[in-house]
């Protein structure tokens, strides 16, 4: 199978960048060098040292080598949240391939999209996702390896090969515009992209994370419940967590009650989430679970955290949450209330250092027009964190990056201190009557009703009024209030236009794999497009 990563990555290689190297991977091997003895990984009753992930790393990218894996080869990793995760991931790294994490929740048909699209030599495939791991390496012809898979099971394993291999002695060198990773963006508006992440961005991320930005230190405990095949846990949770010299607890399946249990148990000190999970904290403990004694803070990303849902957050935990915001292709962090400043509610925070974010206007597509500050449009941005484009999609690239700016698709503002507040995603933006409806302010009321526990409000087709308001809801256990009580409740506080005329009472809320509310799912349920 061909490999289009390999061509780019060996003419960047003979570019004149300069002689400066770089690898993701020496955030692990200097880590382990610094403290061995101390804790890196814990997942059940399994406690993983600095020097032990490294030798094991060591080990694997050893038997990947003897396989022919080297620089530039993309390898696609499907592992849960368990250690091997972290081990595979690593030692890719470190003979300077390309990682494809694959989305655990994936089909076969999508995976086998994946490995083609990347041009994936390798799959490595945890046992317990082998039904449709093993049928998408079969279809494209990709060669298969099992981690966590039984001595009998008649496929090729890693661990056994490892045992049977010379483990590296340290990490190849890359230049810092080397392809480290090939992370799939959702695809809600086509086919998924594959963004291309480099060693620098990925590297580089950490650095700012770290000297200005959350504040992890040797020693402190994070919550490891987000997946790492997805950019927040990989990068934020993982890598920075690693280069910190920080302990993180994995959890594969989150729920909010075991989340709790877990940082009791080990004293978790920052919980790393994204808002449906903070949802299933609370609820957890008002059904009574164990409060984390420990906790000094949490971080939220991924979507937009509902002020209802902070509010009762410090009200329940005495702690407060620090949101940011990033995408895929921004490695992903691009703003973020940083922790030793009070966060401001509602807001995503300010630029993390070396990075710019300004208010474009979203009707100009061919170039940027940026906006005085309080003016409402996309947000732009720029800086050392971004991908350096699309695999094999120039023209999703150009569109994207525009005059060196990455359009976000997200429409916000930007006030005089430089704190940026989403609205809401251009895509979701709702038109009723010629009125624009920003879904995250309607949610934000139906949130304040003191039986709702989720909310979710969505456009759908309308004859007379173009589009319609439509919201899915999840009521506390033994709530009583109708969808007619909560429409007469939005109705209350929000303009005619604005508040939902279509309700859907549901037990729980579509959640894709990094936990966001999948309001597609929502809007084709309700018989839109």
């Amino acid at each position: 199978m061909t490999n289009p990563t390999k061509k780019q990555d060996m003419i960047t290689t003979n570019s004149t960048d300069g002689f400066g190297t770089i690898s993701v991977a020496a955030i692990l091997a200097e880590s382990a060098r610094r403290t061995p003895d101390s804790i890196a990984l814990i997942v059940g009753e399994d406690e993983t040292t600095y020097a032990r992930l490294w030798a094991e790393t060591r080990a694997y990218a050893g038997a990947l080598r003897a396989r022919g894996i080297g620089p530039g080869d993309a390898v696609a990793v499907l592992i849960p949240n368990v250690p091997d995760f972290a081990r595979v991931y690593y030692a890719i790294l470190s003979l300077g391939a390309i990682v494809v994490p694959v989305h655990a929740l994936l089909k076969a048909r999508e995976i086998d999209y994946v490995l083609q699209d990347s041009g994936a030599t390798t799959l490595i495939c945890a046992a317990s996702l082998l039904t449709e791991g093993a049928a998408a390496a079969a279809s494209t012809g990709v060669d298969l390896l099992t981690v966590m898979a039984p001595e009998d099971g008649g496929l090729p394993r890693l661990e056994a090969e490892a045992a049977a291999s010379q483990p590296i002695d340290s990490y190849v060198p890359r230049l810092p515009s080397d392809t480290a990773t090939i992370l799939y963006t959702s695809g809600t508006t086509g086919r998924p992209k594959g963004a291309l992440g480099t060693h620098f961005a990925l590297v580089e991320q950490t650095s700012v994370l770290l000297t200005s930005v959350m504040q992890f230190k040797p020693g402190d405990v994070l919550f490891g419940g987000l997946p790492l095949f997805h950019t927040f846990g990989q990068t934020v949770v993982l890598n920075t967590g690693l280069r910190a010299g920080a302990t993180i607890v994995m959890m594969p399946r989150f729920s909010g009650d075991g989340a709790l249990n877990l940082m009791a148990r080990h004293n978790v000190n920052i919980f790393l989430g994204v808002p449906t999970m903070y949802v299933a904290l609370l609820e957890a403990a008002k059904a009574g679970a164990v409060r984390p004694p420990a906790l000094r803070y949490g971080i939220s990303g991924g979507s937009s955290l509902p002020l209802a849902v902070m509010d009762k957050f410090r009200d329940v935990f005495g702690v407060e949450i620090h949101e940011g915001y990033g995408l895929t292709e921004t490695s992903p962090v691009a703003a973020f209330n940083h922790v030793g400043t009070p966060p401001r509610p509602g807001t995503i925070g300010t630029a993390i250092w070396g990075v710019d974010i300004e208010i474009a206007r979203a009707e100009t597509v061919e170039s940027i027009e940026l906006l005085p500050a309080g003016e409402l449009g996309e947000l732009v941005i720029r800086g050392h964190l971004l991908m350096k484009g699309y695999l094999n999609r120039p023209e999703a690239t150009a569109e994207a990056v525009v005059d060196g700016w990455f359009r976000t698709g997200d429409l916000g503002t930007k006030d005089d201190d430089g704190y940026l507040t989403i609205v809401d995603r251009k895509k979701d933006m709702i038109i009723r009557n010629g009125y624009n409806v920003y879904p995250r302010e309607v949610e934000e009321i139906l949130l304040t009703h003191p039986e709702v526990v989720s909310a979710a409000v969505y456009g759908i087709p309308h004859e007379v009024h173009g589009q319609e308001v439509a919201a899915a809801i999840v009521l506390d256990a033994g709530a009583t209030a109708s969808a007619t009580d909560l429409m007469e409740f939005a109705s209350a506080q929000l303009a005619a236009y604005k508040y939902p005329r279509v309700i859907r009472l549901l037990a729980e809320l579509p959640l894709g794999p990094s936990g966001k509310i999948l309001k597609r799912n929502l809007a084709t349920e309700s018989g839109g497009s």
